[in-house]
């Protein structure tokens, strides 16, 4: 998967027929999700392009916009990765607030947070190591 997509790992598809996808504008076909997700660009103007939606029979979906290279945008429905549990829920309000603090130091959502992603998994952030010297 392209550098900065690294919120897109992990995530299967809701509905797996729903694939191959073919872009209606320009018939270029996606055979997999998989595909799908590194063939496609994320949504210009620093919009999201995952979006939580709800089934009738109450189980959560991520509905995921991607913009084929003709400028088309596409969507499909994967299965939610979000961890409901306290532990969970402590971890994305611990996010949340590092987030915060990094658009108060200007620093562009994108970067903010494969930045906070990579401090969870323990890997070595160029960013957040700027800032912390930048204030110390």
């Amino acid at each position: 998967m392209p550098e900065g997509n690294d919120y897109l790992k992990g995530l299967t598809a809701f509905i797996e027929d729903s694939f191959p996808k073919t872009c209606a504008t320009c018939g270029t076909t996606y055979q997999t999700a998989a595909q799908f997700l590194t063939e496609t660009e994320g949504l210009p103007n620093k919009r999201s392009s995952l979006k939580e939606a709800l089934e009738e029979d109450g189980s959560i979906i991520v509905e995921v916009f991607r913009n084929c290279p003709c400028g088309s945008t596409l969507m499909d429905e994967f299965n939610s990765r979000r961890d409901d549990s306290l532990q969970g829920k402590d971890k994305r309000d611990k996010f949340e607030q590092l987030i915060m603090a990094l658009l108060k130091q200007q620093v562009p959502i994108e970067i903010a947070r494969i930045e906070i992603h990579k401090l969870f998994e323990g890997k070595k952030t160029e960013a957040l190591d700027y800032l912390l010297k930048k204030t110390t």
